[in-house]
């Protein structure tokens, strides 16, 4: 537990960053999640931002479903 708490955010950082070079996506089939949702627009364009903003809004107009919590729309 303590090298989590005290080495996590430089692990991720060079997680991430491999990620990225190699053209691969750091969130999963559950979604980013809403501690790493700050990275969302280092890791992904900004098309692709809108884009799951645009999805977002076509299958949830009413912005019932985790309002706010990603995504802002």
């Amino acid at each position: 537990m303590a090298f989590l708490r005290d080495e996590e955010v430089r692990v991720n950082t060079l997680v991430f960053e491999q990620v990225k070079r190699f053209g691969g996506s750091i969130s999963a089939e559950h979604g980013i999640g809403t501690l790493k949702v700050d990275k969302l627009p280092h890791y992904k364009s900004p098309v692709a931002l809108e884009m799951m903003r645009s999805l977002k809004r076509a299958l949830d107009p009413q912005n019932l479903l985790n309002p706010g919590r990603v995504l802002k729309v």
